[in-house]
């Protein structure tokens, strides 16, 4: 049976002060203890807080072997002893000087050390080659199957190790788990975002750092395309997409360039046998149009294993535009 939806209506004062006490959780978090400062107490907590928080944040993040970071820690982001990020100790006043550095979980009873993230399948937590999940496994080092000291059958686990392969193509024992200041996030070449006073950013640096590394089109993830890869000739190899729209983005770039139809030798006609061929011919059915496109494609791609072969690209891909020695991104510095 579905759960029960309620719509709740506030006027404009009630509004704000649901304003105010998710801006106060977001500053304060779990210092307060379950119990709710005053105002001066609050007041008296974010001139301490803050400034240390801004001057000595610190980003976290599971970084790949590339130097990817595949995931960016945020305040909800759970660890391996199932507690989020911000029940970790992640305010210092001083930074510590031993590498790599230890951010506790401060929940009573547990036992972890430093965070560690461990990356779900969908939302299932991850197995161990002992056949048991993430969660069945004590959340200190070497993280050992719980069902070996109860009785539960697992004899042969001698620490939590995955198959399971990240999206970078990666599997998760080739990753690690990055704590660092600005400085060094800085000096591997990754954003660091605005200064915010909120508390356990972790490696948040704004609305990109919710995507997956793969996805993420800036420094910290894959990097975005270059110039040349986003501004070749559309062709029948590309997306249907790209094809559907081709005379719609011709006729954008025209008008953003100020030209008109004046030279054929001009830019903006290198792919005019594809935008022709896009248009359909008078009294032209649609079976008919479709098998013409078709069999169009088909003379720029042969068919048959031999065609690939010969480095044709196969319809939907784009051609990969080679970087430059030194026009990529910085290598990560090895910890």
């Amino acid at each position: 049976m579905a759960e029960k939806q309620f719509k709740l209506k506030f006027d404009g004062a009630n509004a704000k002060a649901v304003d105010e006490y998710l801006e106060y959780s977001r500053i304060v978090g779990e210092d307060d203890g379950g119990e709710l400062f005053t105002p001066e107490q609050y007041e008296e907590y974010k001139k301490k807080v803050l400034p240390m928080r801004i001057k000595n944040r610190l980003y976290t993040c599971w970084t790949g072997p590339t130097g990817m970071d595949c995931k960016l820690v945020g305040p909800e982001t759970p660890c391996f002893c199932k507690h989020r990020y911000k029940q970790h100790k992640t305010d210092f006043e001083v930074i510590p000087t031993d590498r790599p550095i230890l951010l506790p979980c401060k929940q009573k009873g547990c036992k972890c050390v430093s965070y560690n993230y461990v990356p779900m399948n969908g939302s299932q937590p991850i197995r161990c080659t002992c056949k048991h999940t993430s969660e069945e496994h004590f959340e200190f080092e070497p993280f050992i199957c719980k069902r070996t000291q109860t009785g539960g059958g697992c004899t042969k686990c001698a620490g939590f190790k995955s198959s399971f392969t990240c999206g970078c193509g990666a599997p998760v024992k080739e990753h690690t788990m990055i704590v660092e200041t600005a400085e060094e996030r800085e000096a591997r070449g990754h954003p660091l975002g605005e200064s915010t006073p909120y508390a356990a950013m972790g490696g948040i640096t704004g609305f990109s750092s919710l995507a997956d590394g793969y996805q993420r089109l800036d420094p910290s993830g894959k990097g975005a395309p270059n110039k040349g890869y986003l501004e070749q000739s559309i062709t029948s190899n590309d997306n249907p997409f790209l094809r559907a729209n081709v005379q719609a983005i011709k006729a954008h770039q025209m008008r953003k360039e100020g030209k008109g139809l004046t030279n054929p030798d001009d830019e903006m006609f290198d792919d005019i046998t594809e935008r022709v061929s896009q248009m359909r011919r008078p009294g032209e059915e649609d079976m008919a149009y479709y098998e013409r496109r078709y069999q169009e494609r088909r003379q720029v791609v042969p068919s048959g294993a031999q065609g690939l072969d010969n480095g044709a690209l196969r319809p939907g891909s784009r051609k990969a535009i080679e970087q430059k020695p030194g026009s990529g991104r910085r290598p990560a510095s090895k910890k």
